[in-house]
């Protein structure tokens, strides 16, 4: 009995779907993530205990929100090295004025504008100034955190003022059993999954990655998008300082330090392309989960955490080799 001309067609969309979700770097990485719970699930008796799954879900919500800036970053072509700088300076920002009496909205409103201020620097210079990003951001990451040292005159801030009990909630507390750093993350995640697909911003975004003077001979305005996507990766890294501040209950000058280092490696293994034009928000948060599995599964089998960089660079290469090895055969 032969097939119907219906069915054939059928098979081949299904055929055709699942070739397009398995050459999906985010589906591999996905995989290689629950594979390694479920190894360590079996390996340690402590992975899967309730407080476990807390930290590392808390724990990876903190990279994972700074990754999908990171990952907007890389789609348009740039980098950035200097969020773990403004992690700090928005931390000592909303800590210092925390302590000095206002509450803590005002304060983390004038944190997150401090960041996007320090955002814009670096936009303006890159979009409008002509310089390299990785020049740029590299002298923000010393310029950010030596502002956070002359804030806090480099000392430990633990009292927040009247709403130092607020900010240890929102940080560091919990609803449903689920850390709220985990539902910033979810939040964050959802807008920027629709604002990559469905707004002109964010296929302005990846259109400047793919062809930078393709998109400018198009009427986009260049210059006037990086400065803003800039300013969205300096928020992300703010929002994330806040959230620290509050689960840590104090801030010291080291906080976020190679914390880029980090972020950028989970946007890259998430499928960020380093040469611009690629990159999703599932991917930022599924690479972040994976080196947070990884992290984890050092301290519980009792391995050097000093063994961590050796394992998250080796992901980067490999990440970028078989998006290499993708693209040749596409």
């Amino acid at each position: 009995m032969t097939d119907t001309l219906e069915q054939v067609i059928g098979r081949a969309q299904h055929r055709s779907s699942w070739s397009r979700v398995a050459n999906l770097q985010v589906f591999w990485v996905f995989i290689a993530a629950v594979l390694a719970c479920v190894a360590l699930s079996f390996m340690t008796d402590g992975f899967a205990t309730q407080r476990n799954l807390f930290n590392v879900a808390r724990n990876f919500a903190f990279v994972a929100i700074i990754a999908i800036g990171m990952t907007t970053v890389i789609a348009s072509g740039g980098i950035d090295l200097s969020v773990g700088s403004i992690v700090v300076l928005t931390a000592m920002v909303i800590s210092v004025l925390m302590e000095g009496g206002y509450s803590f909205w005002l304060s983390a409103i004038a944190a997150l504008g401090v960041a996007l201020v320090v955002g814009a620097i670096n936009g303006t210079l890159i979009a409008y100034a002509g310089m390299p990003a990785f020049v740029i951001t590299l002298g923000m990451l010393s310029a950010a955190r030596s502002a956070a040292m002359v804030l806090s005159n480099n000392k430990m801030i633990y009292q927040f003022g009247p709403d130092h009990d607020l900010l240890l909630w929102i940080g560091g507390g919990s609803t449903f059993g689920l850390p709220h750093p985990l539902f910033a993350l979810i939040a964050l995640t959802v807008v920027m999954t629709v604002v990559y697909r469905w707004t002109r911003w964010g296929q302005y975004v990846f259109a400047i990655g793919s062809n930078e003077e393709a998109a400018t001979l198009t009427g986009i305005a260049v210059k006037r998008i990086k400065v803003t996507i800039y300013m969205f990766s300096a928020f992300t890294a703010g929002l994330a300082g806040i959230l620290m501040a509050g689960w840590l209950g104090s801030v010291t000058t080291n906080l976020g330090t190679a914390m880029e280092l980090t972020v950028i490696a989970a946007a890259v293994i998430g499928g960020a392309n380093l040469n611009g034009g690629e990159g999703t928000a599932i991917g930022a948060v599924v690479g972040a989960l994976l080196i947070e599995v990884i992290r984890n599964s050092l301290i519980l089998l009792g391995i050097s955490t000093f063994w961590q960089g050796m394992f998250i660079g080796t992901f980067i290469v490999v990440a970028v080799s078989f998006d290499r090895i993708r693209h040749r055969q596409n």
